[in-house]
């Protein structure tokens, strides 16, 4: 038996009458005659088969099915209540969902802060972050899994067809093992560091940083002697540390602290003071038209980022 598709206006007549128990007040709280209200009543009752009030001259009452369904009426129409707000909230990024990818660096730095800043402000939208590396959020954005990205590239080479913000302009220190001979100074000579083998994240990860890297080797005559490709961050501080080779990473790494590993920065020496070491650039990134909690998580960030960048 197919259930009635009942108005949620009967409803509300319902509940006038069964919490004032008397059809002239309640027509008067719902600013209507009584006989309209009247047959309302009986119209639900028709629809449900039931009888929900008992009528003398005196006295209205509540029959056992309609005490039954006063609860469950007052929670439909309280949600029912709810949708418009539900929706605006929605719509104005109030609520809703937001799918973060981002870079393990800032994990060490910026994210944290932003996280708790919108945590206090969008109580209600469910923040999702996932650790990836550039690459992977590039096709995650391109999927659509994503709603943003905070990743890598070297300066002003930003990936394309999206938009961004740039959070952090910071130099590539070289991680080195505390052990290498070249720990014992402050200030690495760049001509020592290219002849020393690399350990370096794989070119897909980040095209633009890895070749700025390699144009620095080749600018000295150089080709890089890779002894070590690794995809995480982490995981490039780790093989530095068992004595692999050299890494140039974010100055923010050195937020990861390694036993065995020191970080130090590089000076391109008297015969190359023209030549510029390479740095990186983090920015947060996303598709076109965002979000609406997206929107909301790019003004945030907005407001924290520094004006210079």
């Amino acid at each position: 038996m197919k259930e009635p598709n009942i108005d949620l206006r009967l409803w509300r007549q319902f509940l006038a009458v069964a919490e004032e128990l008397h059809f002239g007040r309640a027509a008067q709280r719902l600013h209507m005659t009584q006989p309209p209200l009247t047959q309302a009543i009986a119209l639900l009752e028709s629809h449900l088969g039931v009888r929900m009030f008992e009528r003398s001259k005196r006295r209205v009452e509540l029959t056992p099915a309609g005490a039954a369904l006063l609860p469950e009426v007052r929670d439909v129409l309280h949600r029912a209540g709810r949708l418009a707000r539900v929706a605006r909230a929605a719509a104005d990024g109030q609520s809703g969902q937001l799918s973060l990818g981002f870079v393990s660096t800032v994990g060490f730095t910026l994210l944290p802060a932003w996280v708790r800043a919108f945590r206090e402000s969008h109580a209600a939208v469910q923040l999702e972050l996932r650790e990836a590396t550039s690459d992977v959020q590039l096709e995650s954005l391109a999927r659509g899994t994503l709603d943003g990205g905070v990743l890598l590239h070297a300066p002003d080479v930003p990936p394309q067809d999206l938009e961004r913000v740039v959070v952090d302009k910071e130099a590539l220190l070289v991680a080195l093992p505390r052990r290498h001979a070249l720990a014992r100074v402050s200030t690495l000579e760049l001509a020592a560091v290219v002849a020393e083998p690399l350990v370096i994240f794989p070119r897909r990860i980040a095209p633009s940083l890895h070749d700025a890297i390699f144009a620095l080797y080749h600018a000295m005559g150089h080709t890089p002697r890779i002894a070590q490709e690794a995809v995480q961050m982490q995981t490039i501080v780790n093989l530095v540390s068992a004595g692999l080779g050299l890494a140039w990473v974010p100055a923010s790494v050195r937020q990861f602290q390694r036993s065995g590993v020191v970080y130090r920065e590089v000076a391109p020496g008297k015969a190359r003071k023209r030549l510029r070491l390479p740095q990186c650039e983090t920015s947060l990134v996303w598709s076109a038209p965002p979000s609406p909690t997206m929107a909301n998580f790019v003004k945030l960030v907005r407001a924290q980022v520094h004006p210079d960048l």
